[in-house]
């Protein structure tokens, strides 16, 4: 069988730093190849080099042959009907301003030069075969994740390409949605009706998706091959220290400490005894939930939830998406108004000591500002004293020079550890933790979520965690709240 894609000695270069490295690789129709590797092992770099969008200031060394073309000049010609890009985070990949059903129409139009007829008839089926046919008038803001993930995948793949680049593809979503995106992908490898198979690369840190697409993996660490070969071989026995790391990483191998065993929350127990669960022997109540009902859009998300929160305790939140976590998260911090039942406050809270950390560490900085500087924006705002940074900083183990960079020369795991030190120079008393890890890879992940409930208990601050990993929060929390039983 002819490759589709073969990279010999692939390596790419900054002036003064290699990014990846003699990196060789043969795709097949039909047979999925997914790369592996924690955030900046120079994943991303192999697709842009692939495509031809790598920036100028990178320079790339090796042969691509790509569809039996060696090196290829104006790689833009494979754009759509021979290569199929699905970026990261779709949201940012569609076009704000227009519906899906009027940027999937533009794909037949501008691209395969439809007329309006065809492009409108063929825009409706692929909806319908996605389950968006009700969703086509919507905006990708108005999309849940994983609606926004296959309205990507569907302008990706209208054009025909046989390829299909995937870069972290399940990026936030929860486990339901990555395996429908996971399945998803593993349909175009496969024939349909009189067309050839198609050929499949993903770029994941996403364990769990690489067991499922199968097939052959590439495991990589700062630019360079550890390990490679077939899928299921290695992820159940791997050889390279790292690769045994990535999958130690799994929340079924954590060992966390907890002052107490995780119990589910559910709704006998919160009837019974709505006050009491949860509130620790020593800790102080802080907060108090009584019959909660919250509304988006004249829309019920959940109703009748009672809980209660203490100093020092970790609250786990998850369930699928849009079944209300990040509105009860803003309604908690009086973001949202739109909610009937009872919440009260047992301690007096200043302003600034209801904080939350965003699940995307990136988008919740300006990336054209220093960290220092935004350090010190909040020290000047709130009056904060600054002796306490240095300890802080050893704490959080970030180095002191990282202050002197901008957001966007800082990696995820990085970032959301500096977002840590901001919150916790406000001196919280609740902190809300929403899918802080969702975009991070395994081990910094686990090293992250590790940190995030230490820092709360050394603070005496309630924790609300909330995330789409059950196993994750069972390791982690006192008690568990399954927010679409409600």
């Amino acid at each position: 069988m002819n490759t589709m894609l073969k990279i010999e000695n692939l390596s790419i270069h900054t002036d003064t730093q290699t990014l990846v490295q003699n990196l060789s690789l043969d795709l097949y129709p039909q047979r999925p190849l997914t790369i592996l590797g924690e955030t900046g092992a120079g994943k991303s770099l192999i697709a842009a080099a692939v495509a031809g969008t790598l920036p100028d200031a990178l320079k790339p060394e090796g042969d691509i042959t790509l569809f039996d073309e060696l090196n290829p000049l104006n790689r833009e010609r494979f754009w759509g009907k021979e290569i199929a890009l699905l970026p990261q985070e779709p949201w940012l990949a569609l076009n704000p301003l227009r519906t899906i059903a009027a940027q999937i129409n533009e794909v037949h139009k501008l691209v395969l030069n439809k007329d309006r007829s065809q492009s409108d008839t063929l825009t409706h089926r692929a909806l319908q075969q996605m389950e968006l046919d009700k969703d086509g008038g919507k905006h990708p803001f108005e999309l849940s994740g994983g609606m926004a993930q296959r309205a990507a995948y569907l302008c990706a793949t209208q054009a025909g390409g046989k390829l299909l680049i995937a870069d972290e593809p399940t990026k936030g979503l929860d486990e339901s949605r990555r395996d429908h995106v996971g399945q998803l992908l593993l349909s175009h490898c496969q024939p349909f009706e009189n067309e050839k198979p198609g050929g499949l690369l993903t770029i994941t840190h996403d364990i769990k998706l690489a067991k499922m697409l199968g097939g052959d993996i590439i495991v990589m660490k700062e630019g360079e091959i550890v390990e490679q070969g077939d899928a299921k071989a290695i992820l159940e026995q791997p050889q390279a220290a790292y690769t045994k790391a990535l999958i130690r990483a799994q929340p079924e191998y954590w060992s966390f400490d907890q002052p107490t065993s995780s119990q589910p929350l559910n709704e006998s127990s919160s009837q019974t005894a709505p006050a009491e669960v949860g509130i620790q022997s020593g800790q102080k109540p802080l907060l108090e939930v009584e019959g909660l009902a919250i509304y988006r859009d004249q829309k019920i998300l959940f109703s009748d939830l009672t809980f209660s929160l203490s100093q020092g305790e970790i609250l786990g939140v998850y369930g699928d998406s849009g079944c209300g976590k990040s509105s009860l998260a803003d309604t908690l911090l009086g973001l949202h108004n739109d909610f009937s039942g009872n919440i009260n406050w047992l301690q007096k809270i200043e302003k600034g000591q209801r904080l939350k950390l965003y699940q995307d560490p990136p988008s919740a900085h300006s990336p054209h500002t220093t960290l220092k500087t935004l350090l010190d924006d909040l020290c000047a705002l709130h009056k904060l004293n600054r002796s306490k940074i240095p300890a802080l900083l050893d704490r959080l183990s970030l180095d002191s020079a990282l202050l002197e960079r901008p957001s966007s020369q800082v990696s995820g795991g990085e970032l959301q550890r500096f977002a840590i030190l901001r919150a916790l120079l406000m001196s919280p008393k609740l902190l809300i933790a929403d899918e802080p890890s969702s975009r991070l890879d395994p081990i910094t992940a686990a090293q992250t979520l590790k940190l995030i409930v230490e820092v709360s208990k050394e603070a005496n601050c309630g924790l609300i965690l909330i995330s789409h990993d059950q196993l994750a929060l069972s390791k982690l929390c006192n008690k568990v709240i399954d927010l679409s039983r409600y």
